[in-house]
């Protein structure tokens, strides 16, 4: 096992360099939203009554995180959609913005096909792909992503893209403050649990060696919840690591009558609780009593609370410390963070009957 004090060997572990990706979080969302600026004052969509967001995997997740905070102050409402089909709603009067890093991703292509035959406002976001040259063929505004990782590792760019379209479009208040406030508590943050802090004072590093060997279940409420579900993702993809996630309230409307039972889990299962200065105070309660219950149950358990006092900026340091703890471990597994072998595996098999566009 690779001890995490010593982050000279990561490279051996990590050779396509994802450490790299994570660190420069704080830049990407300052290049992105200097780049939006200038993007998103041509953009002009009159007229929509909701939107629709089309993505999959890490592409989808700045959707979901989008959605989250806009919540309480967007006229219209927004749906991600993870799928091929789209639901009868959405039509001329639906906003539908196609996610894809690679550009590439088949379930997103074909939405987005449909979306255009119902003649719904269309914006799409890529690094290049089949739906660069879609945009293109049918003069839709098309935002290049102008970094190159894996999707995952190009989340600042995704996410900080889609704020700036949303306020262009009204759906957010000014995020200007919010973005500066939430640049510099990522930099603060990467000094914390970054790679060159030692175990002895990096929290990050601590779940992570916590949270080895054991099945992570990560929860959260508010716009925390679309966070909690990366977190799973990111242990998922890094760590090559079952993980599962929740979201309060409605996790004690079911969930907590399961705690106890199959009793050889518990002792396997750890809980990470995300939580916020800001979260509604009966969230608050939920949080604590629900400790109390897995306290009873023997099950570990442990609260992350976020940076910041933007939503914005509790959203993105939330998200930075997660994806610290799904590298370190993967570190401590010996994994490879970067490659995705079951995700090649099930899409060559996929490939053996191509779709048609």
């Amino acid at each position: 096992m690779i001890g995490l004090d010593h982050p000279s060997r990561f490279s051996s572990v990590d050779p396509q360099g994802m450490l790299g990706h994570i660190d420069h979080w704080p830049e990407q969302c300052r290049s992105a939203w200097e780049e939006v600026q200038n993007l998103a004052q041509s953009l002009v969509v009159p007229g929509f009554r909701a939107v629709v967001i089309l993505g999959m995997g890490g592409s989808a997740i700045g959707g979901d995180l989008l959605a989250a905070l806009v919540a309480e102050s967007s006229p219209v409402p927004i749906q991600v959609r993870r799928d091929y089909v789209l639901p009868n709603w959405v039509g001329d009067s639906t906003l539908a913005i196609a996610l894809s890093y690679s550009g590439d991703t088949e379930e997103t292509l074909t939405a987005f096909e449909t979306a255009r035959e119902r003649n719904c406002p269309l914006l799409a976001l890529s690094s290049g792909g089949k739906l660069a040259d879609l945009a293109d063929e049918y003069g839709v505004p098309w935002l290049r992503v102008p970094y190159k990782s894996q999707p995952r590792a190009a989340l600042g760019y995704m996410l900080t893209f889609l704020v700036g379209v949303a306020e262009r479009l009204g759906l957010l208040p000014s995020q200007s403050d919010a973005m500066k406030e939430a640049i510099q508590t990522l930099s603060a943050q990467r000094e914390k649990i970054g790679a060159e802090s030692p175990m002895a004072r990096n929290p990050a590093k601590h779940l992570a060696l916590e949270l080895k060997d054991r099945l992570p279940v990560i929860y959260g409420a508010g716009t925390l919840t679309p966070v909690a579900r990366r977190w799973k993702t990111q242990i998922n993809e890094n760590a090559k690591s079952w993980a599962l996630w929740e979201e309060l309230p409605e996790l004690d409307h079911n969930t907590v009558v399961g705690f106890g039972l199959p009793s050889p889990l518990l002792e396997h299962i750890y809980a990470v609780g995300l939580t916020s200065p800001a979260m509604h105070p009966r969230h608050r309660m939920r949080f604590e009593i629900g400790a109390e219950l897995m306290t009873r149950e023997g099950i570990a358990h442990r609260e992350i609370d976020t940076q910041g006092e933007a939503p914005l900026t509790q959203v993105t340091s939330a998200v930075q410390f997660g994806d610290y703890v799904s590298y370190y471990l993967a570190m401590l597994y010996e994994v490879d963070p970067t490659t995705i072998p079951n995700i090649r595996y099930l899409k060559a098999r996929l490939g053996e009957r191509a779709l048609e566009w």
